[in-house]
């Protein structure tokens, strides 16, 4: 797909120098270092989308359990494809099971733009300061992943990847998701400001994806601001479809794969479609290694830990 791009001003230069003017002899370093590498990249982010409606078959058919968001995707590609307005896709949330490929997808839709992907995980510890920062007066402050990513970045359309949305601890002085109810609304996220830099970035660009398990947790509100998919996983020919990709990818990302075929043997491919697509990269990585050890340029059923993969998976399961 060919992509044009066009610059857009994601803050205003001025406004952060007159903050850095502000901060005394004895301020906060760290926000001093904060302007000053805002004035050095300067307050302008290319803006990225498609020359054209793209042709989505290649990825539907490497993401069979994600139909209906791409189909919407590839709406909105259309719509701008052609003009000059800009990509406008709709906050969406995916819902679904633990490893059927929701990151995965986020990924592959930043790719298919042409932007950036960044993941704010909510189920760490600082989930309450990730997205929207944390007061330059508390001690090891610093900005959230929103301004990290706008600010830090190439891209004023990034892909943010606000996962596991549903493992968001409240808590009674702050609410983790409270950032959210303006940067999902594009006329408020034009202005959406950082508790930490304190400098209005426009965030109206960002392409938002939410991963969760279970949307009961999720406030209503948020939920409104979201288009909501129901993602299934796969069945056995989606999983083939996926274990062939993740083949190609894996053999193309590193130099010893240009020793093995480009395909894998359709065995191989019967052995993966019974397995759950979470464990089918370090399946196939350690086969892949397995192989090599023995002197093969193939891969084969034989290659697959299918014991150390189910031990681990009971470890798991007892923690």
């Amino acid at each position: 797909m060919l992509a044009v791009a066009a610059y857009k001003t994601v803050f205003d230069v001025s406004e952060v120098e007159r903050k850095l003017h502000g901060i005394g002899q004895d301020g906060n370093e760290h926000l001093r270092g904060t302007y000053q590498r805002m004035l050095a990249t300067g307050g302008e982010r290319l803006a990225i989308k498609p020359q054209d409606a793209p042709e989505m078959s290649p990825l539907c058919a490497e993401l069979p359990n994600f139909g209906a968001p791409l189909r919407d995707i590839q709406r909105s590609l259309a719509l701008c494809a052609d003009s000059r307005d800009p990509v406008e896709i709709m906050p969406m949330l995916l819902l679904g099971d633990p490893g059927i490929g929701k990151t995965y997808f986020a990924r592959r839709v930043s790719a298919l733009l042409g932007t950036s992907c960044a993941v704010a995980p909510m189920n760490a510890l600082t989930a309450g300061w990730i997205l929207s920062g944390a007061s330059s007066q508390w001690k090891n402050s610093r900005p959230g992943k929103v301004f990290d990513t706008l600010v830090g970045g190439e891209y004023a359309n990034p892909v943010l990847v606000i996962d596991e949305i549903d493992k968001a601890a409240g808590h009674a002085q702050y609410d983790p998701l409270g950032a959210l109810y303006s940067l999902l609304e594009a006329d408020t996220a034009r202005t959406f400001t950082d508790e930490f830099a304190e400098v209005p970035i426009d965030c109206s660009s960002v392409i938002w994806i939410a991963t969760a398990n279970d949307a009961s947790g999720i406030p209503e509100p948020i939920l409104n601001r979201l288009n909501v998919y129901d993602i299934a996983a796969p069945d056995a020919e989606g999983t083939r479809q996926i274990a062939a990709t993740l083949y190609r990818e894996i053999r193309n990302s590193h130099d010893w794969g240009a020793t093995f075929p480009d395909q894998p043997d359709a065995d191989v491919l019967d052995v993966l479609q019974q397995c759950k697509p979470r464990e089918l990269r370090r399946l196939l990585l350690n086969a892949f290694g397995a192989a090599k050890l023995d002197h093969r340029t193939t891969l084969a059923p034989k290659d697959f830990d299918f014991e150390r993969l189910h031990r681990q998976s009971r470890i798991g399961f007892m923690h």
